[in-house]
């Protein structure tokens, strides 16, 4: 029988990071709504964490708090036992005109009063005010175990040690610094093992979230790798013939059928990290209108990136794949790719060889050439190492540095190798799938997450 869920509240002083903190922990930039100016969220908002259709956690975003000042005197103004907080907070919230008088605090302290803990939210720039003091005097008197957040102690502004010996003073030992805005496995953990601390009965529930977590992260990145793996070898083993006269028209048409393939990449990445098209206009990610602002085949973009040309003229990528990433928050399923690429790429060399390029009735075969590859494996393995950082609740656009992350300059052999099994490329019209295309795409892994693991 699965116990019944940990129910997990967020509160805190008006626009210190709550809705960022639940987002982050959901993985998702759809919930709530997260602005700079303060009390953006009016009412309790709650979402779920699950496994499968097994909800182990409930989390609870609240309004902020904004009159802790006057709602102590006037609870301490309130009959009852002098020690007896949840009595005097029960008092408050059976009166409707105190109710309506301190709207938002009511909101906060009712959901205090049915949760099993609370992690209080501070942000770590502010000055250590008695009106936070009061806040936390309050949400003390609810009788619940509690975790202090200080959220944003990257800040140069930040007054994180300030604020560790005021949650001393109050007697609030258990705190956390949690950048919202940043995806952190290692501070999460951290987290749900201080709540398994406060939370004996529910260690089993916690110990088997966090689990599922590592291996939800796992699938995740490997599918990625595999997404990235699978467009590398598309365009390596790609290949067109052209008539020596018109090739051009046919460079062009693969050049469109290039971009998409790699837009079609970009798009499958997000969707793994939950990042949807709205996050690519509003937070002006690498792609704009659609595609990348770098065009694969202008070769400045390539010198940006320090890459040479060679004698080869170059071009980029796109094609699409399924991926089931799960549904509900946060599961992948078996994070595995489900569906067949769906787009088209293309790639040229002039000069490749003659086994490649040899005129043949006057037809020239074109693919596409190592300059490329490797801006294409670069900038996507730079993408995914910016979106395994990115917190949901990041307000900042993710940029490409520009770098070329291949150690050397040659391409890896299974990508030279691909260059002469053009049935490996599903852009191709003779595309099967076999073993050995499998193969390769494993091994291409192997190395893209050492590249990874640098960015």
């Amino acid at each position: 029988m699965t116990p019944r869920p940990l129910k997990l509240a967020v509160v805190g002083h008006t626009n210190t990071g709550k809705t960022s903190l639940v987002r982050t922990l959901l993985r998702s930039s759809e919930f709530g709504r997260v602005a700079d100016r303060g009390g953006t969220t009016r009412q309790v908002t709650s979402s779920t964490l699950a496994v499968g259709e097994d909800v182990l956690i409930e989390l609870f975003d609240s309004p902020g708090l904004e009159n802790a000042p006057e709602l102590i005197d006037t609870l301490e103004a309130l009959p009852g036992a002098r020690h007896d907080g949840p009595e005097r907070i029960a008092r408050l919230l059976d009166d409707e005109d105190l109710r309506e008088r301190f709207d938002h605090e009511s909101r906060v302290l009712e959901l205090m009063l049915q949760a099993d803990v609370a992690l209080y939210v501070i942000d770590a720039r502010e000055p250590v005010l008695e009106k936070y003091q009061d806040e936390l005097d309050i949400l003390g008197q609810c009788g619940k175990p509690m975790i202090a957040v200080l959220n944003f102690t990257a800040s140069p502004a930040s007054r994180q040690a300030q604020w560790r010996d005021a949650l001393a003073r109050v007697r609030l030992h258990s705190v956390l610094t949690f950048d919202a805005v940043v995806r952190d496995p290692a501070t999460e953990t951290r987290l749900f093992e201080k709540l398994a601390g406060l939370l004996d009965e529910f260690d089993a529930l916690i110990t088997r979230w966090l689990e599922h977590r590592r291996n939800e992260e796992a699938n995740r990145a490997q599918a990625a790798l595999d997404t990235i793996a699978d467009m590398l070898i598309d365009l390596a083993a790609f290949r067109s013939t052209a008539p020596e006269a018109g090739q051009d028209i046919v460079w062009e048409k693969m050049q469109e059928r290039v971009r998409q393939r790699e837009q079609a990449c970009v798009d499958t990445l997000l969707d793994l990290y939950r990042f949807g098209r709205e996050d690519r206009e509003d937070e002006e990610l690498p792609t704009s209108g659609g595609r990348w602002e770098d065009d694969p085949f202008d070769t400045e973009t390539l010198r940006h990136y320090g890459i040479r040309t060679g004698t080869w003229t170059g071009i980029g990528a796109g094609t699409g794949a399924a991926v089931d990433v799960g549904t509900g928050g946060l599961t992948l399923g078996t994070g595995t790719l489900a569906g067949a690429l769906i787009g088209t790429s293309a790639g040229l060399l002039r000069s490749f060889g003659k086994s490649l390029t040899a005129r043949i009735r006057g037809k020239v075969v074109l693919m596409i050439d190592d300059a490329t590859l490797r801006l294409l494996a670069s900038r996507q393995i730079e993408l995914l190492g910016a979106l395994i950082r990115r917190g949901h609740a990041s307000q900042t656009p993710m940029r490409a540095s520009g770098r070329d992350l291949w150690p050397e300059r040659r391409l890896p052999r299974t990508l030279r190798q691909a260059r002469y099994y053009p049935e490996w490329s599903s852009l191709n019209a003779n595309h099967r799938g076999n073993e050995e295309r499998r193969r390769a795409v494993k091994r291409l892994c192997r190395q893209l997450e050492r590249l990874r693991e640098g960015v």
